[in-house]
This record gives C-alpha cells, structure tokens and sequence, in this order.
C-alpha cells in the first residue's frame, strides 16, 4: 500500500512539474486572452455593472463578495416574515406529527 501511495505522488508531482512544459508545446507565442463584458446594449445598472467589470476586475470582485451574502441575508429575512405571515412556525421545533 505505502509503495502504491508512494508511486502516485510521484506521478503526481511529475505531472505538476511538466505541466508549464505541455502547454507551451502547443505553440509558445500565444496571444494573450483579453475578457471584456459588452455593453454596447446595456443601459443603467447593468450598463455599470458591465463597466465595473471592464475597468477593474478587483473592484468589481469585491462589491460581487459584498452584494451576494447582503441578497442572501435579504431573501432569508423576507422568506421568514412570509412563512410566519401564513403560519410556519420556524421558531418552534415541536414535529406536528406525534
């Protein structure tokens, strides 16, 4: 078993290691990939947010961190007052069934 172990680090480590080597195989002189967000149609917010996106990749990943887990926080809090409003009880952890 330590002997299979053994040999699959190996090859893993190989692999890891010639890596660079296979992609610059495939040709060397590779254009480098340029990712803009189009906005040529884009109008208000999204038109911003597609801006943001094009001008800084840092700014727009930190408002993206920031704007997902306050949504998150939003839409659990709303789920909450509608399923108290037509009577769940999530507060309450007595089972119905017995």
């Amino acid at each position: 078993m330590k002997k299979r172990m053994q040999g699959l680090w190996c090859t893993l480590i190989t692999l890891i290691l010639f890596t660079p080597s296979i992609c610059l195989a495939a040709g060397g002189k590779a254009a480098p990939v340029v990712i803009v967000a189009d906005t040529r149609r884009l109008d208000g917010l999204m038109a911003w947010w597609a801006n943001l996106y094009n001008e800084s990749h840092i700014q727009f990943m930190l408002l993206t961190i920031l704007i997902i887990p306050v949504t998150g926080v939003c839409f659990g809090v709303l789920a909450d007052i509608i399923m108290n409003w037509i009577g769940i009880d999530l507060k309450n952890r007595e089972l119905a069934e017995h």
